[in-house]
């Protein structure tokens, strides 16, 4: 896992070594382990290492014997059977140098043949083109921008605007979402001119202007039918599912983890682990110093000796909230205003601490097996309670200063409006939904910004080809049963640990942000109020009323606002975010 730069340029003009040398340095923090580089004519392609698998000969760029070059952020889970397939010559034991051959055999259709998570870029100088290519679940992320001189593409928004190939500028709809939402929708980033590259998508590059783009989807299509038709069935293909994904998610030549938070997706892939492992799993958890606040320590320690993990754990206290949140908003440089970012950053550095550089993470869980409440919200009628998915912003009861924010939904709309023909049933509908932004663009930025800080990789079991394939097509009533979602996981997990409480209700991993800000809520008003991101578009007294407000939507919008000004702060102002919350700010506490 890496960071990977590059760029193309217009007309002839050879690659502006300065600008490679500031993407590179930009990007240090994403592979401590070593850089390369590689200039031919019009482009120029940069990498950054961290080694997980082939640490000796497994450097990059990786070159061809026919001339093409690999830079990748990656981890092809699948390389092993695609190096027997292939048949070589190979030159290294790394999981990425399948992809030349890959891309040698089917060209552009290279991507249909790998299983794993990745964003990487191909020079092919018999076309003279660049190839970009990112996951189909958008896992590993990668950004563009488009100049008049040249075509730039980085795995942060950060390298690009470091590198001087685009200025700081906001762009208003993609605030607007971030702002609603807690995240910025479709391929727009909060800043004008940068774009992703969505996920599944390839893009051609030529001469530094796009030519083609492609899309490979990671969920099967909407007429792909489930031969699951019983519980002993939909039991024992999961385990089967269970078994194949974390056994390939597991393959390292570096020590590995998992974050367990107790709940049913990290615990049922801790269990499956145990199966397969000769030793003792490292299962890293979470706590909260707060009252009132749901603590499954307890419950994970218990299903760790259960599987015979040994646990390294930690706490997350008010204290940690203050000095650690401008770090992590200086880590998410595309934000996603998420509380769970900040125990992600600190079990993060836990794990790179006790030198474990890999760690296998629950996200998709909820998503591929219906766990969420706002899916079955979403299935009822609306004389039943029901309703659509984030219908309402967490800041619709300020009032904005001018034309508020117009377009924060048309995403998520689009989305809708596209899932409502594709003939899958309600659930799945809403389940795609969440694939197409909410996962890529909140939970998965948020593992990968918070990991890759600390130099650690986050894999995701659940996020997989053959999970999607099983999971999306299965009935209704094996994800959602009597009111309980992730139906056939929780029954699976309990006749794996007999007394693990599976259906127990979802608690999920609650930070008490709320309560922090509230217990300084008058001090972090004013200087909130006054902060340029925020004050463009907020009456101050509208701002210091919702940070002494001790309701749950106040609670929700006050978080939103201070992340918002201490990532404006640092990413758009050019601040350093040195200090604790009241330093950054402005004052201390």
């Amino acid at each position: 896992m890496c960071g990977i730069a590059g760029i193309m340029m217009k007309d002839g003009a050879p690659a502006d070594g300065e600008v490679l040398r500031g993407l590179s340095e930009s990007l240090a923090h994403r592979g401590p382990d070593g850089e390369g580089s590689f200039v031919a004519a019009d482009t120029g392609l940069v990498h950054r290492r961290l080694a997980i698998i082939d640490l000796k000969t497994g450097a990059q760029p990786l070159h061809a014997a026919w001339g093409t070059v690999l830079v990748a952020n990656a981890e092809i889970y699948n390389y092993m059977e695609l190096r027997a397939a292939l048949e070589g010559p190979f030159e290294t034991t790394s999981d990425c140098e399948p992809v030349l051959f890959l891309f040698r055999r089917h060209g552009l259709d290279f991507v249909r043949e790998l299983r794993g998570m990745y964003a990487l870029a191909l020079y092919d100088p018999a076309n003279e083109q660049l190839v970009l290519s990112r996951d189909p679940f958008g896992i590993k992320p990668l950004y563009y921008v488009e100049t008049g001189t040249a075509f730039a593409f980085a795995s942060e928004p950060q390298a690009l605007l470091g590198a001087g190939l685009t200025d700081r500028a906001v762009d208003a709809r993609g605030e607007a979402a971030l702002l609603q939402l807690q995240y910025s929708t479709g391929d727009r980033t909060v800043f004008r001119g940068v774009r992703r590259v969505l996920p599944g998508e390839t893009i051609v590059v030529r001469a530094g202007r796009v030519i083609e783009r492609r899309r490979l989807p990671g969920l099967p299509p909407a007429d792909a039918c489930s031969s699951v038709a019983s519980d002993a069935d939909a039991v024992a293909e999961i385990d089967r599912v269970l078994d194949d994904t974390v056994n390939v998610h597991r393959r390292s030549d570096v020590p590995y983890g998992i974050f367990l938070s107790g709940g049913i997706d990290s615990s049922a892939l801790l269990t499956t682990m145990a199966r397969q492992s000769d030793g003792s799993p490292l299962a890293l958890t979470m706590g909260f110093a707060a009252d009132g606040v749901p603590d499954e320590r307890a419950l994970a320690g218990d299903v760790a000796r259960k599987c015979g993990a040994e646990v390294i754990p930690s706490e997350f206290s008010e204290e940690d909230f203050w000095s650690l949140l401008p770090r992590v908003t200086a880590a998410l440089d595309d934000p996603c205003a998420d509380y769970a970012t900040l125990p992600t950053f600190k079990l993060a550095k836990r794990a790179r601490e006790a030198g474990i550089k890999v760690v296998l993470s629950g996200e998709g869980g909820d998503e591929m097996f219906a766990g969420y409440g706002r899916y079955r919200s979403a299935l009822r009628p609306f004389w039943r309670g029901g309703r659509r998915m984030r219908m309402r912003g967490i800041l619709d009861e300020l009032k904005a200063v001018g034309d508020g924010f117009e377009g924060w939904r048309d995403d998520l709309a689009a989305a809708e409006e596209h899932e409502a023909t594709t003939g899958r049933t309600p659930l799945q509908a809403v389940q795609s939904v969440d694939f197409t932004d909410w996962l890529p663009n909140d939970l998965l930025l948020k593992l990968d910004r918070c990991l890759m800080a600390w130099g650690v990789e986050g894999r995701t079991p659940f996020l997989d080809l053959e999970v999607g394939r099983f999971a999306l097509p299965l009935a209704d009533r094996f994800k959602v049963r009597r009111g309980v979602g992730k139906w056939i996981l929780r029954e699976w997990l309990r006749q794996q640990i007999g007394d693990y409480p599976a259906f127990a209700k979802k608690r999920g991993f609650t930070v008490p942000v709320s309560e922090w800000i509230w217990n300084r809520g008058a001090r972090l008003g004013e200087l909130v109020a006054a902060q340029p991101g925020v004050r463009c578009h907020f009456d101050p007294s509208t701002v210091r009323s919702t940070f002494v407000t001790r309701t749950k939507k106040a609670g929700q919008a006050a978080w939103v606002l201070l992340f918002y000004s201490l990532w404006h702060n640092h990413h758009v102002l050019g601040r350093h975010n040195d200090g604790d919350v009241f330093d950054v700010l402005g004052a201390r506490g």
